[in-house]
């Protein structure tokens, strides 16, 4: 895919590399020199434009880009004024990225295909992290539903995978396991990899000490789960 980003701050920067890296043709656009010159020989193209500006932005490839994202966020004002003129320019899909409650309501207002608020995000999944007070990595998906990533306590070892279901783990639904694999390089440097664990019932997979569950449920379903077992951890 094409996508066009306005706005090369650390999270444009961030996202284009990303993309590119995924093998999407990025195409990125600033009002600063030193930023686009930053990032120009990691992504197809960089423009130096005004984004508010009607006649700066019919320079960019608009009707060549699947999506157009404005990632501008230190400047409340040049967002939503950039938002306002790929509008009135005919750019249908368009994603843009909101800095607090009022920006997010004028960007509804705009009708942006998807507003994104990455400080927010950030912040609600390290609160979920500590909140749930082990080596375990979250991603928010709604008010309620987490999906959580944490190593397998040592309770569930040699439990089989199969008996992993919701009503065992206290309503967690185990989505992934992963299996991690110590290996050496040619030059004798050890590295640990991660691999994958076949959750399909015919291979009966067993839990070994170190694997890694990927579930889904709520923060009061993962500290159901610990409570239940932290007598036998």
């Amino acid at each position: 895919m094409r996508y066009l980003i306005i706005g090369l701050g650390i999270y444009g920067t961030n996202l284009a590399k990303d993309l590119t890296d995924l093998g999407h043709e990025v195409i990125g656009a600033d009002i600063k020199a030193s930023k686009v010159e930053a990032i120009k020989d990691y992504i197809a193209t960089a423009y130096i434009i005004d984004a508010t500006e009607e006649s700066a932005v019919g320079v960019l490839p608009l009707k060549n880009v699947d999506l157009v994202i404005v990632t501008i966020g230190e400047n409340f004002g040049a967002s939503i004024k950039t938002v306002a003129v790929l509008r009135q320019m005919g750019v249908r899909n368009i994603y843009a990225r909101a800095i607090d409650e009022l920006h997010k309501s004028i960007l509804e207002g705009l009708h942006v295909q998807r507003i994104l608020n990455p400080e927010q995000r950030a912040a609600h999944d390290l609160v979920s992290e500590m909140e749930l007070g082990s080596d375990a990595e979250t991603l928010r998906i709604d008010d309620e539903t987490l999906v959580i990533r944490f190593t397998a306590p040592d309770y569930f070892t040699a439990m089989r995978y199969a008996s992993l279901v919701p009503e065992s783990m206290f309503g967690l639904r185990l989505i992934a396991a992963s299996r991690p694999k110590s290996s050496r390089n040619i030059l004798g440097i050890a590295s640990t990899q991660t691999g994958q664990i076949d959750l399909s019932p015919e291979k009966d997979e067993k839990v070994q000490k170190g694997d890694i569950f990927t579930c889904i449920g709520s923060m009061k379903d993962y500290k159901a789960l610990y409570r239940h077992i932290s007598p036998y951890k």
